[in-house]
Protein backbone atom coordinates (compact mmCIF):
# COMPACT_ATOMS: atom_id res chain seq x y z
CA UNK A 1 0.00 0.00 0.00
CA UNK A 2 2.81 2.08 -0.24
CA UNK A 3 3.29 5.23 -2.06
CA UNK A 4 6.56 5.13 -4.12
CA UNK A 5 7.37 8.47 -5.50
CA UNK A 6 9.67 8.69 -8.19
CA UNK A 7 12.83 10.78 -7.91
CA UNK A 8 12.56 13.50 -11.26
CA UNK A 9 15.49 15.70 -11.91
CA UNK A 10 13.14 18.84 -11.49
CA UNK A 11 9.51 18.67 -10.81
CA UNK A 12 6.53 21.50 -11.26
CA UNK A 13 3.62 21.81 -10.34
CA UNK A 14 1.32 23.18 -13.13
CA UNK A 15 -2.65 23.44 -14.11
CA UNK A 16 -1.76 24.59 -17.79
CA UNK A 17 -0.82 22.64 -21.03
CA UNK A 18 2.10 20.46 -20.04
CA UNK A 19 1.68 16.78 -19.34
CA UNK A 20 3.77 14.25 -17.48
CA UNK A 21 7.07 13.40 -18.82
CA UNK A 22 7.72 16.87 -20.83
CA UNK A 23 11.56 17.45 -21.02
CA UNK A 24 11.90 21.14 -21.69
CA UNK A 25 14.33 23.88 -20.75
CA UNK A 26 15.30 23.84 -16.79
CA UNK A 27 14.15 20.03 -16.73
CA UNK A 28 11.04 17.30 -16.49
CA UNK A 29 7.61 18.66 -15.77
CA UNK A 30 5.26 16.71 -13.82
CA UNK A 31 1.58 17.59 -13.01
CA UNK A 32 0.84 17.02 -8.87
CA UNK A 33 -2.79 17.45 -8.26
CA UNK A 34 -3.91 17.41 -4.74
CA UNK A 35 -6.67 14.70 -5.79
CA UNK A 36 -5.71 11.54 -3.94
CA UNK A 37 -4.87 9.02 -6.35
CA UNK A 38 -7.14 5.65 -6.60
CA UNK A 39 -6.46 2.61 -6.36
CA UNK A 40 -6.22 -1.54 -5.50
CA UNK A 41 -3.79 -2.59 -2.93
CA UNK A 42 -2.14 -5.23 -3.99
CA UNK A 43 -3.40 -8.94 -2.98
CA UNK A 44 -6.95 -7.27 -1.65
CA UNK A 45 -8.26 -7.03 -5.19
CA UNK A 46 -10.37 -10.43 -5.36
CA UNK A 47 -11.43 -12.75 -2.54
CA UNK A 48 -12.59 -16.69 -2.63
CA UNK A 49 -15.17 -17.98 -0.26
CA UNK A 50 -15.04 -22.13 0.76
CA UNK A 51 -17.67 -24.26 1.86
CA UNK A 52 -16.61 -26.22 4.13
CA UNK A 53 -15.01 -22.82 5.92
CA UNK A 54 -11.43 -23.31 6.73
CA UNK A 55 -11.00 -25.22 3.74
CA UNK A 56 -8.79 -24.23 1.15
CA UNK A 57 -8.77 -27.65 -1.39
CA UNK A 58 -9.67 -26.49 -4.56
CA UNK A 59 -12.84 -28.55 -4.53
CA UNK A 60 -14.09 -26.81 -1.40
CA UNK A 61 -14.22 -23.53 -3.30
CA UNK A 62 -17.58 -21.88 -3.07
CA UNK A 63 -17.46 -18.75 -4.47
CA UNK A 64 -15.04 -16.34 -6.31
CA UNK A 65 -15.22 -12.40 -6.43
CA UNK A 66 -13.28 -9.88 -7.96
CA UNK A 67 -12.84 -5.83 -8.27
CA UNK A 68 -12.91 -4.59 -11.96
CA UNK A 69 -13.56 -1.33 -14.13
CA UNK A 70 -12.09 1.03 -10.74
CA UNK A 71 -13.14 4.85 -11.89
CA UNK A 72 -12.30 7.76 -9.97
CA UNK A 73 -14.01 11.26 -10.33
CA UNK A 74 -12.29 14.60 -7.54
CA UNK A 75 -14.92 17.49 -7.09
CA UNK A 76 -13.55 20.29 -5.23
CA UNK A 77 -16.10 21.28 -1.87
CA UNK A 78 -15.45 24.11 -0.03
CA UNK A 79 -11.89 23.67 1.87
CA UNK A 80 -11.71 20.08 0.76
CA UNK A 81 -11.27 17.96 -2.31
CA UNK A 82 -13.90 15.02 -2.55
CA UNK A 83 -12.84 11.64 -4.10
CA UNK A 84 -15.52 9.34 -5.37
CA UNK A 85 -14.51 5.98 -6.91
CA UNK A 86 -16.47 3.66 -8.27
CA UNK A 87 -15.69 0.15 -9.36
CA UNK A 88 -17.65 -3.22 -10.45
CA UNK A 89 -17.64 -6.75 -8.30
CA UNK A 90 -18.70 -9.61 -10.34
CA UNK A 91 -18.74 -12.82 -8.41
CA UNK A 92 -18.94 -16.51 -9.89
CA UNK A 93 -20.48 -19.95 -7.72
CA UNK A 94 -19.17 -23.20 -8.13
CA UNK A 95 -22.66 -24.43 -8.45
CA UNK A 96 -25.89 -23.73 -9.96
CA UNK A 97 -29.30 -23.46 -7.46
CA UNK A 98 -31.28 -21.67 -5.85
CA UNK A 99 -31.41 -17.77 -5.56
CA UNK A 100 -28.77 -17.06 -3.16
CA UNK A 101 -27.80 -13.47 -1.82
CA UNK A 102 -23.73 -13.08 -0.74
CA UNK A 103 -22.42 -10.23 1.01
CA UNK A 104 -18.88 -8.99 0.74
CA UNK A 105 -17.05 -6.45 3.34
CA UNK A 106 -14.97 -4.08 1.03
CA UNK A 107 -13.09 -0.90 2.78
CA UNK A 108 -13.06 2.56 1.81
CA UNK A 109 -9.45 4.11 3.30
CA UNK A 110 -8.23 7.57 2.85
CA UNK A 111 -4.48 7.00 2.90
CA UNK A 112 -1.44 9.89 3.71
CA UNK A 113 2.16 9.61 2.98
CA UNK A 114 2.04 6.04 1.96
CA UNK A 115 1.76 4.70 5.46
CA UNK A 116 -1.10 6.17 7.55
CA UNK A 117 -5.01 5.69 7.37
CA UNK A 118 -6.57 9.15 7.96
CA UNK A 119 -9.78 7.47 7.66
CA UNK A 120 -11.50 3.94 6.83
CA UNK A 121 -14.99 2.94 6.35
CA UNK A 122 -16.21 -0.93 5.81
CA UNK A 123 -18.87 -1.29 3.61
CA UNK A 124 -20.83 -4.13 2.37
CA UNK A 125 -21.55 -5.30 -0.82
CA UNK A 126 -24.72 -7.62 -1.46
CA UNK A 127 -24.73 -9.95 -4.53
CA UNK A 128 -27.53 -11.97 -5.98
CA UNK A 129 -27.42 -15.00 -7.87
CA UNK A 130 -30.66 -15.74 -9.97
CA UNK A 131 -31.81 -19.62 -9.36
CA UNK A 132 -29.62 -21.35 -11.78
CA UNK A 133 -27.33 -18.76 -12.57
CA UNK A 134 -23.85 -18.73 -11.59
CA UNK A 135 -22.86 -14.98 -12.29
CA UNK A 136 -23.72 -12.06 -10.20
CA UNK A 137 -22.49 -8.42 -10.01
CA UNK A 138 -23.21 -5.05 -8.63
CA UNK A 139 -21.66 -1.73 -8.86
CA UNK A 140 -20.12 0.23 -5.91
CA UNK A 141 -19.23 3.68 -5.13
CA UNK A 142 -16.87 4.80 -2.18
CA UNK A 143 -16.15 8.61 -1.29
CA UNK A 144 -13.13 10.18 0.81
CA UNK A 145 -13.18 13.69 1.74
CA UNK A 146 -9.34 15.46 2.12
CA UNK A 147 -8.14 19.03 3.49
CA UNK A 148 -7.34 20.60 0.44
CA UNK A 149 -5.08 22.57 2.80
CA UNK A 150 -3.12 19.07 4.00
CA UNK A 151 -2.80 18.09 -0.03
CA UNK A 152 -1.41 20.88 -1.04
CA UNK A 153 2.36 21.88 -0.93
CA UNK A 154 4.41 24.42 1.52
CA UNK A 155 5.36 27.49 -0.84
CA UNK A 156 9.05 26.91 0.28
CA UNK A 157 9.23 23.27 -1.01
CA UNK A 158 7.21 24.63 -4.03
CA UNK A 159 9.46 26.80 -4.54
CA UNK A 160 12.87 24.39 -4.29
CA UNK A 161 10.85 21.83 -6.84
CA UNK A 162 10.23 24.54 -9.28
CA UNK A 163 13.25 26.33 -9.57
CA UNK A 164 14.92 26.05 -12.75
CA UNK A 165 18.47 24.70 -13.12
CA UNK A 166 20.82 25.20 -15.92
CA UNK A 167 23.09 22.65 -17.32
CA UNK A 168 26.72 23.35 -15.19
CA UNK A 169 25.43 24.61 -12.25
CA UNK A 170 25.93 22.68 -9.08
CA UNK A 171 22.01 21.96 -8.10
CA UNK A 172 21.35 20.94 -11.40
CA UNK A 173 22.96 17.56 -10.61
CA UNK A 174 20.84 17.43 -7.35
CA UNK A 175 17.47 15.60 -7.38
CA UNK A 176 15.73 18.06 -5.24
CA UNK A 177 13.40 14.90 -3.23
CA UNK A 178 17.01 13.62 -2.08
CA UNK A 179 16.34 16.67 0.44
CA UNK A 180 14.70 14.69 3.50
CA UNK A 181 12.72 17.67 4.38
CA UNK A 182 11.42 18.21 0.67
CA UNK A 183 10.62 14.41 0.52
CA UNK A 184 8.66 13.93 3.88
CA UNK A 185 6.58 17.18 2.69
CA UNK A 186 5.58 15.65 -0.61
CA UNK A 187 5.04 12.56 0.86
CA UNK A 188 2.96 14.25 3.65
CA UNK A 189 0.80 16.21 0.96
CA UNK A 190 0.23 13.18 -0.62
CA UNK A 191 -2.83 11.11 -0.56
CA UNK A 192 -4.33 7.57 -2.22
CA UNK A 193 -8.32 6.61 -1.61
CA UNK A 194 -8.07 2.77 -1.79
CA UNK A 195 -10.55 0.61 -1.81
CA UNK A 196 -10.28 -3.31 -1.59
CA UNK A 197 -12.19 -6.21 -0.40
CA UNK A 198 -12.07 -6.37 3.49
CA UNK A 199 -9.97 -9.89 3.97
CA UNK A 200 -9.17 -11.65 6.94
CA UNK A 201 -5.97 -12.83 7.47
CA UNK A 202 -6.56 -15.94 6.49
CA UNK A 203 -7.99 -14.67 3.15
CA UNK A 204 -5.05 -12.45 2.64
CA UNK A 205 -3.10 -15.56 3.23
CA UNK A 206 -4.63 -17.05 0.62
CA UNK A 207 -4.21 -14.50 -2.21
CA UNK A 208 -0.41 -14.24 -1.45
CA UNK A 209 -0.13 -18.33 -1.87
CA UNK A 210 -1.90 -19.80 -4.01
Amino acid sequence: MKLRIAALLAVTLLSGCRTRGDIVEGGVYAVRSSCPIAAVPAGTGDVTLFNPPGSTDSRAIDVTAAISDVRAVCQEAGADVVSTVTFTITALRRDQGPARQVVLPYFDVALQGGSRIVAKRVGQAVLNFPAGGLQSWTRVQATVRVNRAAATLPANVREILTRKRKAGDAQAAIDPLADPGVRAAVANATFEHLVGFQLTQEQLRYNATR
